[in-house]
């Protein structure tokens, strides 16, 4: 193949196999042909290709000249640089540690229903909610509870009413590839999707726009981001939290990690357990990634600051300034100066810092170029 049409091959050689692979499933949902699929069991979390037109390892629709996998992936050659070029129209400067943004602010849900039932003040859930009641989206990926709650099998889920924004609401910690659920979203109608993901879901949206990936770029209309330092394999429930401190799924109400996992159960009782103890855990998809602060969503969220019922939020587009501003004046959250929680501040730098720390020398050297040492 001619070096400007690289295609499956290329990607299973470069990405799939080599480690930088995040599971992130974007690949699969640009695919016009159907031959990506994704396994998710065993810790895997990976796309494989189906053994017709071409096998497992190559694609005779790529020999012919598709390359819409490529385009997809958010870690295929120099992503880091094609995305900063396009969204923000320049490359980023070494003091930009997490990324290009617009402002950082404090932001919790104005709704007390809101707040409750979402993770660090419910600013995701607002804004959902606010996007789909002002025709700004149709529909958001997100990530459910496979079953329902007391399960904690995260699988992806579409939302498209205030309910069912509520209902997925929460942070899992365990891995769930959100644009999954594209195909679910257009068969409903959908044609201005959001998508709520960690860092690597967040970069799928803009990494396709600026590739050119057709109608599922255009639909991406929207990309809410996740701080993650890492998630971890579905097995910590019985293997960690189950086996040496008698946490069962089904007594598990909720999760938040501040230094440590902090586990609610149904009962009302509080837990803690050292997140060192979860480090075996680690998803293997996580180990090389080096984005920590979700660089290229509309607006990062996450919940590492002091107040924890307070989101940390950087807005990085002016599409997230506009739905930002956009609910400030309709009162559904209310915001304060990042600067407010310098600790906060100080925490997604380092962070960042230590997330780019993994990205590897062997590959493209644009998410190293960013100093790693104080």
């Amino acid at each position: 193949m001619p070096p400007d049409k690289p295609h499956w091959l290329h990607l299973y050689q470069e990405v799939v196999t080599s480690g930088l692979c995040t599971g992130c499933s974007g690949c699969i949902i640009a695919c016009p042909h159907d031959v990506l699929k994704y396994d998710d069991t065993g810790g895997v979390y990976r796309p494989w290709k189906v053994e017709e037109d071409g096998g497992p390892e190559d694609c005779t629709h790529g020999q012919r000249g598709c390359t819409m996998c490529t385009r997809a992936c958010p870690r295929f050659r120099e992503w880091e640089t094609e995305i900063d070029e396009f969204l923000f129209g320049r490359a980023r400067r070494e003091d930009e540690l997490s990324g290009v943004s617009e402002d950082v602010v404090l932001a919790r849900a104005t709704d007390p229903e809101v707040a409750a039932a979402g993770q660090d003040g419910g600013l995701v859930s607002a804004l959902l909610i606010w996007a789909l009641e002002h025709d700004v989206i149709d529909a958001a990926l997100v990530s459910a509870l496979e079953g329902g709650a007391g399960s904690w099998k995260a699988v992806p889920a579409v939302a498209r009413t205030r309910a069912e924004v509520l209902a997925t609401a929460g942070s899992r910690y365990t891995y769930s590839a959100n644009p999954l659920a594209y195909p679910a979203a257009v068969e409903g109608g959908a044609e201005r999707i959001a998508l709520v993901g960690m860092s690597c879901q967040a970069s799928v949206p803009p990494v396709m726009a600026a590739r050119k990936t057709g109608k599922v770029a255009r639909r991406l209309a929207l990309s809410i981001g996740l701080l993650c330092s890492k998630t971890f394999d579905d097995a910590i429930f019985e293997e960690l939290f189950e086996a040496r401190y008698g946490l069962t799924r089904a007594d598990i109400a909720k999760i938040n990690i501040k230094g440590v996992f902090q586990i609610w159960t149904n009962d009302g009782a509080y837990h803690e357990v050292p997140l060192k103890e979860g480090h075996a855990w680690t998803r293997q998809g996580c180990k090389l990634c080096p984005d920590f602060a979700a660089e290229h969503a509309d607006i990062s969220t996450g919940g590492i600051g002091a107040f924890g019922d307070w989101t940390l939020a950087v807005v990085r587009t002016d599409k997230g300034r506009q739905v930002l501003d956009g609910m400030l004046a309709d009162g559904v959250v209310e915001t304060r100066p990042g600067s407010d929680d310098p600790g906060a501040l100080a925490l997604l730098d380092r962070l960042s810092r230590a997330s780019r720390r993994r990205w590897p020398e062997s590959a493209v050297p644009a998410p190293r170029r960013i100093p790693v040492t104080a």
